[in-house]
């Protein structure tokens, strides 16, 4: 199950047009819905990454791993219209094979680039916390630019299936164009594929985040305990570590569920008619659902972090004093004009005054 399917649901005349309630509420409800987090989501992370830029070098490991995951939601973001406009098409697909391509691609791309990354800042976040003397040395930057490379040809190693099997079909009996997984002849590749989306895009980072942000809660509590009262710094880092955790568990969760449930039907565990329509419609709504975790990103990671504020403060401060320093050239580049067109008015009378 990836993204958009063509639905079973087949009216009298044998159109794609749905009968159901649910195809009705994905052709009312998902296209807007698109629409509104990716233009949130692009303004976010475009934010994010103005900010992150104008002090590029002076970037933390972990704000380098901040602006590398707001690069992926922003590139995955900008993929989401055309399904919103393939939707509300009827899953006609009107771009062409190669677009039908290159945008699944860049959304798996940055579906596995994205998560990696929140993989490294949880990692990172539990060598801070956890391991702040031995393992220091691994908080370079030189070493977190490295590794957002490799997250990036990774992610694109990954998205090879889709880029292979990704094509514009038309189904006669649907009587659409549709942008499709076609795994007709390679049916295992399909097993495959969904069996590394479950475990390398959810299982393994789950575990790991878990165990990071684990090992995170209790060394703040011990903290606690030791110090004996409960700073706020310690607060609001635990605060953090726990919404991180149960956002991108609230937002994947559900897709990983569909997909799951779509492997047991690949391997005869469950009944595939049976559950074909709910797995259609639920691909549908829960891979949407965890496309919102790239527009909560910038607000988990970033806009709660202080030092990100103060960033945003000081760009504001000097661009506040660029402009007061602009004014001040203004003014004084208008007094000497002032200045040199009152003495040129007074040397004629001067001239006048001494001839007489």
């Amino acid at each position: 199950m990836e993204l958009t399917t063509v639905p079973t649901v087949l009216t009298e005349n044998s159109s794609l047009s749905p009968v159901t309630a649910e195809w009705e509420l994905i052709h009312t409800i998902i296209p807007p819905y698109i629409f509104t987090i990716s233009l949130a989501g692009l303004l976010f992370n475009s934010f994010v990454l103005v900010v992150f830029f104008a002090h590029k070098d002076r970037l933390t490991v972990a704000e380098i791993y901040l602006s590398n995951m707001a690069l992926a939601d922003f590139i995955l973001l900008c993929s989401l219209p055309f399904w919103a406009m393939n939707i509300l098409n009827e899953f006609n697909w009107p771009y062409g094979e190669a677009l039908c391509k290159i945008v699944n691609a860049l959304i798996i791309i940055n579906f596995y680039t994205s998560i990696f990354t929140l993989v490294m800042i949880s990692i990172d976040r539990y060598i801070a916390f956890v391991k702040p003397m031995k393992a220091s040395w691994l908080r370079r930057t030189l070493y977190a630019k490295v590794i957002c490379f490799i997250l990036w040809i990774l992610g694109v190693l990954l998205s090879t299936p889709t880029i292979a099997h990704r094509k514009v079909k038309f189904f006669e009996d649907y009587e659409t164009t549709s942008c499709v997984l076609d795994y007709t002849h390679d049916s295992y590749w399909k097993l495959a594929h969904q069996i590394v989306i479950n475990v390398v895009g959810f299982v393994l980072p789950v575990l790991v985040i878990v165990f990071s942000s684990g090992n995170i809660i209790k060394v703040l509590s011990e903290r606690r305990e030791s110090v004996g009262f409960h700073h706020t710094s310690d607060k609001k880092a635990t605060v953090l570590v726990y919404a991180v955790t149960l956002v991108f568990l609230l937002c994947w969760g559900p897709f990983q569920v569909i997909t799951f449930l779509d492997i047991l039907c690949d391997v005869n565990v469950l009944d595939e008619k049976l559950w074909s329509d709910s797995l259609d419609i639920g691909g549908q709504l829960s891979a949407y659902l965890a496309f919102l975790n790239s527009v909560l990103n910038p607000l988990l990671y970033v806009f709660s972090g202080q030092y990100f504020r103060k960033k945003v403060s000081a760009i504001y401060r000097k661009t506040r004093y660029q402009r007061r320093g602009s004014d001040m050239t203004t003014y004084k580049l208008s007094a000497v004009s002032t200045y040199i067109n009152r003495t040129e008015q007074i040397k004629p009378v001067v001239i006048t005054l001494q001839e007489k």
